[in-house]
């Protein structure tokens, strides 16, 4: 068959109005999740303001070979500069042995553990997404479905922090609120692995109920349980 020259042309006017439509799809899609995320991270503002009105207890267990090393209470609230105050309730830490040098060890251990956890807890805290544009990158390379039937959105990404890692974020859609959060990632050379829950008070608050950290080489786990929220103003 020959083909003439308005057949090109229609062929070469149906190809761009493909890549035409799928620019505009792209852009669309684009536009919707940088939406998203300006609402996601609105939201946390929000929430954040919530919280600075709010003391509650906050517990800690740190477990190495499935034995409890360390479970402390503190009360923890927001000072008037808007920093995180601590004021510990009950410490149950595993007792330092007698004699001068095994103390003198035991306690270069544990501010070896202190250290450490400190740098955890640095690389696990950024996988909040604590801005709108850390939400937007996510978003860009995520998988997203829902909402569910529980009204949920379920966004699953890899290499977000560090190569190799993931993370999977469960948001209300309505309320753009987290309810879970579930991130595998390595710290010095060991698996991490990170499962937090949220609940929301009846006045809106949104808090992390409970997390666990789990780090399987080191046979460690840390378990941090949020509660007793008052409101102080």
């Amino acid at each position: 068959m020959k083909i003439t020259g308005r057949m090109l042309a229609a062929v070469m006017a149906g190809t761009f109005a493909i890549g035409w439509s799928q620019t505009v799809l792209a852009q669309s899609q684009l536009a919707t999740q940088a939406n998203m995320a300006v609402q996601i991270t609105e939201a946390r503002k929000a929430n954040a303001l919530l919280m600075h009105q709010y003391t509650w207890n906050q517990r800690t267990e740190l477990l190495e070979n499935g034995e409890i090393k360390d479970n402390r209470i503190e009360m923890v609230n927001y000072g008037p500069a808007g920093q995180l105050q601590r004021s510990l309730l009950n410490d149950q830490s595993a007792p330092l042995p007698r004699g001068f040098l095994r103390r003198d060890i035991a306690e270069q251990k544990k501010q070896e553990m202190e250290q450490y956890l400190t740098g955890l807890r640095t690389l696990l805290d950024q996988y909040t997404l604590p801005t709108a544009g850390k939400v937007l990158d996510f978003m860009n390379q995520a998988v997203t479905t829902g909402p569910d039937a529980s009204g949920l959105i379920v966004m699953t990404g890899n290499n977000v922090i560090v190569p190799a890692d993931s993370l999977s974020v469960w948001t209300q859609a309505a309320t753009k609120q987290t309810r879970k959060i579930q991130a595998n990632t390595f710290y010095q050379g060991n698996v991490v692995q990170l499962t937090a829950t949220f609940n929301t008070l009846p006045s809106g608050l949104n808090y992390m109920a409970y997390a666990e950290v789990t780090i399987p080489g080191k046979q460690m786990s840390i378990q941090v349980q949020n509660f007793d929220y008052n409101r102080s103003n």
